[in-house]
């Protein structure tokens, strides 16, 4: 007898179904696709225990006959493939796998009408276990209810996240396809509750309903095209940014995709505008030729390969960097980010036994106080000009009085703040704090002679992250109630992440209430971030606690939800410090642990010792 043999068609069937329908989120996005490519104008979700116990999708489209059920859930039948050569593909579905593959691991029943049909027809498969269509009642359209997901494949089961996670996923696929497809009404329950309800809308309107009032406030335009390539859609200003990237919306031929080549040209055109570990905020339209794409590269069809992929790469980061230069609604491009950025200016005086370096005054900047060039032993000169539009002084080189007399027309900005002389103790290895530049970074002088450059609001991220974390290992955060509760909306599922582990956000400081439907009510934030504003906070948090998977408390990733509370707590960029402000800094960082970067794992302090300097000058 052989070894060898073939294994049954269902078998075969439950086989193939892992590969197409490998979690609810799956079987909801087949199931979407086909509503929209049988021309459905409104289509309805509901979901239950995030899809593994029911799932059932609702559509106007055009229905199927008796005979065209008993077809539709055998593999490889559609009908939506007229060219077998696989090169123009103008439809979401074409491989005719997806009701078979539900099917063979669900319980699946299919109720249909076509819109000139007397009466609908139902037919139902179990296991593989395929029945006779028989008479139903029904409206014009589809109606396909999944029970059971998963019940005759065990092993995939068992494999499933939490029911939330599985709600998560399956809900941001139907978002994702509602993005895509504008033009038609959604609406998604999951486990009785409304997540939206959306009528048919152009695309900005639908960007703002999915994204929220935030990102809808600073929607930019994008159009542009490149030969037979044609890109469209909203970006965001750098200012609004999210902790992750599940606000990046991109379609190809009104295909919803996860594409490495966009996602990496959109992080390319945010690059020099936005934190490495921030990600904007984007929704694409891509439409090119069919023939130059091609889609049949995964099961689930949201990998795609371009025929010409640095061109569509060219043409993402083009398009939105022309967008973020143009303004928002001014029409006006804005400068380059080259342009008039602040510099030190420098001359040397004549003769040199008179001086040493000299800062020379620029229109528009303030001007160090009197004393400031001895604080770091640079000589004076009662000579030297003080005012913004005086001559050059006396002695100057010829570089420098052309710098001097062209008055450049440069915008106010930070100087650098000049502290008395310090004395370093050398018990401090971080030194005293001699100045502040551009109202960010701390200069300090150690014992050694050694020069320190501290970022204020890196270091007092970490600061902040480790007093949380010791009160929390102490049993829980301190917080402070707000004087008025705060109300927040938040699109998406971000209100029912956060509510479903309020408890534990409490522990961490953070009071939540539910305040009708997609927004909470603050009524306290741990004392430790001071008074932040919430909203941004809690938009990042519940980002955060969308990447989760089963866990149903905080204490898998703890340091991540405290990290993320330690950004929106932390002094900023740009705030101007006092000098005992400066010098509480420094030691509380000598006395914090990890200190030497922040919550994100960037450096908060560069040390630079008297032989590296001499290195840098050529000294050695």
């Amino acid at each position: 007898m052989s070894r060898i043999r073939l294994l049954s068609p269902t078998t075969v069937n439950r086989i193939a179904a892992g590969e197409v329908i490998e979690r609810p989120a799956a079987a909801v996005k087949e199931l979407v696709e086909n509503a929209l490519d049988a021309g459905a104008g409104r289509i309805a979700v509901a979901l239950d225990t995030g899809g593994i116990d029911r799932i059932e999708v609702t559509d106007d489209g055009i229905g199927m006959t008796p005979e065209e059920l008993t077809l539709a859930v055998l593999r490889h039948a559609t009908s939506k493939l007229d060219d077998e050569t696989l090169v123009r593909i103008t439809t979401l579905g074409f491989r005719g796998e997806a009701l078979p593959s539900i099917g063979a691991a669900a319980r699946l029943a299919i109720t249909s009408r076509p819109r000139d049909a007397a009466h609908a027809a139902v037919i139902s498969v179990e296991g593989g276990a395929v029945t006779d269509p028989a008479p139903a009642a029904g409206a014009p359209g589809t109606r396909v209810v999944v029970r059971d997901l998963f019940f005759a494949t065990p092993a995939r089961r068992k494999f499933l996240k939490h029911p939330r996670t599985e709600g998560d996923h399956a809900e941001a696929a139907v978002r994702r396809l509602a993005l895509a497809a504008p033009q038609v009404a959604f609406r998604l329950e999951c486990d009785g509750r409304v997540c939206f309800d959306l009528p048919a809308q152009d695309r900005a309107a639908r960007v703002a309903a999915l994204f929220g009032p935030e990102a809808a406030a600073a929607l930019l335009p994008l159009e542009a095209s490149r030969g037979p390539y044609r890109l469209s859609g909203f970006i965001c200003s750098p200012a609004i940014n999210r902790a992750t990237s599940a606000t990046q919306a991109m379609t190809v031929n009104d295909r919803p995709v996860a594409d490495p080549v966009l996602k990496t040209a959109v992080r390319v055109a945010y690059r020099d505008v936005i934190a490495s570990n921030r990600h904007a905020v984007v929704a694409l339209w891509l439409d090119l030729p069919p023939e130059e794409l091609d889609v049949n590269v995964h099961p689930a069809k949201t990998e795609l390969r371009f025929r010409d992929a640095t061109a569509i790469r060219s043409l993402v980061i083009g398009g939105i960097g022309r967008a973020l230069a143009a303004g928002a609604g001014t029409g006006v491009p804005a400068p380059a980010l080259t342009e008039h950025r602040p510099a030190l200016h420098l001359a040397w005086s004549r003769p040199p036994a008179a001086g040493g370096i000299r800062a020379l005054p620029l229109p528009g900047f303030p001007h160090a106080a009197p004393g400031a060039a001895q604080a770091f032993g640079v000589p004076q000169d009662p000579g030297f000009p003080q005012g913004p539009g005086l001559p050059p002084a006396a002695g100057l080189g010829q570089a420098a009085s052309a710098v001097a007399e062209r008055q450049l027309p440069l915008q106010a900005g930070p100087a650098a703040r000049v502290l008395p002389t310090p004395q370093p103790d050398p018990a401090h290895p971080l030194g005293a704090p001699v100045a502040q530049v551009l109202d960010t970074y701390v200069i300090a002088v150690a014992a050694d002679g050694s020069l320190v450059l501290v970022d204020q609001h890196a270091a007092h991220e970490r600061l902040t992250h480790e007093a949380i974390r010791a009160q929390m290992l102490d049993g829980g955060v301190r917080s402070q109630a707000l004087l008025l509760p705060a109300v927040v909306d938040l699109p998406g599922g971000g209100v029912a992440r956060l509510l479903a582990r309020a408890p534990d956000l409490a522990r961490l400081g953070l009071e939540l209430e539910a305040f009708g439907p997609g927004a909470v009510l603050v009524r306290a934030l741990p004392a430790a971030l001071g008074a932040p504003d919430p909203a941004p906070l809690l938009r990042d948090l519940a980002d955060e606690l969308a990447e989760f998977e089963e866990t149903t408390t905080l204490e898998a990733r703890l340091d991540a939800v405290i990290a993320r509370m330690a950004c929106h707590g932390s002094i900023r960029a740009g705030r101007r410090l006092t000098q005992p402000e400066m010098d509480a800094l420094l030691r509380q960082m000598e006395a914090t642990p990890r200190a030497a970067t922040c919550s994100h794992g960037r450096p908060t302090v560069l040390k630079l010792s008297k032989a590296e300097i001499e290195l840098l000058f050529g000294r050695r």
